[in-house]
């Protein structure tokens, strides 16, 4: 699984639309669309946005991630 296809199952289970994950963490919905396509993949701070946003540790967000 990519990255981007983590934050997507992520958000979705959280109920959060991209533009909600984009306001609580700081970026444009753009940016999570990007993420979420794989086109992008995101910076280091917003991946510790993602971690605490999603209430995990980096081991459980990073579980799968290839």
């Amino acid at each position: 699984m990519k990255i981007g296809d983590k934050i997507k199952e992520l958000r979705t289970e959280k109920g959060l639309s991209q533009m909600q994950l984009a306001k609580i963490i700081g970026v444009s919905q753009k940016a999570v669309d990007y993420w979420e396509r794989n086109v992008n993949e995101p910076k280091a701070s917003y991946i510790i946005a993602l971690v605490k946003t999603f209430e995990l540790s980096f081991d459980e967000f990073f579980a799968e991630v290839n």
